[in-house]
Formats: C-alpha cells, sequence, structure tokens
C-alpha cells in the first residue's frame, strides 16, 4: 500500500470513529490536505454526524474540494428517493432524510457555486421540516441568479407565519437578503387574512428599516398594528 493510500485509510476511519473530538480531527485534516477520492465519505458522514461542530467541520472539508466533485453529489443528496437507500428504520430514515437534506443545502450555500440552484426547488422551500426549509432559504439567497430574485421572492413569501421565532427569523433574513425585490411581496402580505401571516411581513419590514432593533422586538410591535387593524399601507 502506498504512503498515500495508507494516509485515505487512516482518513476513512477516523471520519468513522466513535469519538466525535477524532472525527472532528480527521474531517480537519481531510479539508488541509483535500483528496477527490474522500468527498463520497464526506458527504455520506454530513447525513449522519450527530454533532453539529462535526458537521460544521465536514462542510468546511467539502468546501475544500473542487465544486465539480462536490457539487453533484451534494444535489444529488436533496432527491427525495435518496433516502430510501438509507440504513434504519422508518423513523431512522426520516432523521438521516432531514439532516442529509438540511447539510447538503447548508453545504451548497457555504460552496456559492450557481450550478446548484435549478435543484433549490419549489419544494424544499416550502419544505415542511423546518431544519430543510431553514437551510434551503439561505442556500436560495446566496445562490439566486440575477433576475430570479423576485420569482424568489415570492416564493418565500408563502412561507410567512409559519413556525416559531427561529424559523420566522430565518426567513424574514432570508426576504431581507433579496432586497428591494421583497417590498412588494411583503406590503401585500400584510393585508393577508391570517394574522400571524400579517404580524410576520409587519417585522420583516420593521427589521429590514431598523436592524439593530432585532427581530423580538419588531415582532411584539408587529402584534400590537395588526391588534390595533393598521397596516404598512393605511401609515
Amino acid at each position: 500500500m502506498s504512503h498515500q493510500d495508507a494516509d485515505i485509510q487512516r482518513a476513512l476511519r477516523g471520519l468513522e470513529h466513535g469519538d466525535s473530538s477524532v472525527r472532528l480531527r480527521a474531517a480537519l485534516a481531510v479539508g488541509t490536505t483535500p483528496d477527490p477520492r474522500l468527498v463520497d465519505k464526506l458527504v455520506e458522514r454530513c447525513a449522519i454526524e450527530p454533532e453539529f461542530y462535526v458537521r460544521e467541520m465536514l462542510t468546511w472539508a467539502l468546501t475544500r474540494h473542487p465544486a465539480s466533485v462536490t457539487v453533484p453529489k451534494l444535489v444529488d443528496e436533496l432527491r427525495p428517493e435518496r433516502a430510501a437507500r438509507r440504513r434504519g428504520g422508518p423513523a431512522a430514515g426520516r432523521a438521516e432524510r432531514t439532516r442529509a437534506r438540511s447539510q447538503a443545502l447548508h453545504t451548497l450555500s457555504k460552496i456559492g457555486d450557481g450550478r446548484a440552484w435549478p435543484a433549490i426547488t419549489r419544494e424544499l422551500l416550502t419544505d415542511p421540516d423546518d431544519e430543510v426549509a431553514r437551510s434551503a432559504w439561505r442556500a436560495a439567497v446566496v445562490l439566486v441568479p440575477e433576475g430570479e430574485e423576485p420569482g424568489l421572492a415570492g416564493v418565500l413569501a408563502t412561507q410567512l407565519g409559519r413556525g416559531g421565532r427561529e424559523t420566522q427569523l430565518s426567513l424574514s433574513r432570508a426576504l431581507i437578503a433579496l432586497g428591494e425585490v421583497s417590498t412588494p411581496v411583503l406590503r401585500a402580505a400584510t393585508t393577508d387574512p391570517d394574522p400571524r401571516v400579517r404580524q410576520h411581513a409587519i417585522a420583516t419590514q420593521r427589521l429590514a428599516d431598523d436592524p439593530d432593533a432585532g427581530f423580538e422586538f419588531a415582532i411584539e410591535e408587529a402584534k400590537r398594528v395588526v391588534a390595533l387593524g393598521r397596516t404598512s399601507q393605511e401609515g
């Protein structure tokens, strides 16, 4: 076995080690000395790695490899049928599918290669799992091609009012990051029949106008506005 092959085998063992600190060091080593032969293993580990900080190091290691190699494999992780090939029972399959898709989306956003944009589908942007949807929103804002921003803003606006504070803040940040193209959809949402949608839209407008105010303050102010029956269109 050559010295290089021995290094590959050592890295593979490290990435599968039972000790998370060993897995972390292995991911760091792979990113420090990239080798395309390890990309499959890095993607596989992203899907099943339980520790957040190790997943972040795996993502970093993937960003160190050529996008032409990593992007197609990460896009493959987003396909629904991919989860059916993963081991474990139904519950484990759901958990792994969520982790695999959310981490693949997160990694694609870090790589920032526009070739991944077609994989950011409406289905992902409206995924019922909040973790997957949040990752899709962040990736979409990074990857959206010039001219596609209004359409993306329109899809994101359909998710206003969804979930808890963390999910709502993620969506607000995505809409704000898109800039002026979000203004019309937010304005329209301030008259939505659903009070949660109205509150979220108004809070997003407030946060865009004053980022230092904080999301909690913006939400509480939006609740008061909705309770009083006023919208941004009414002044």
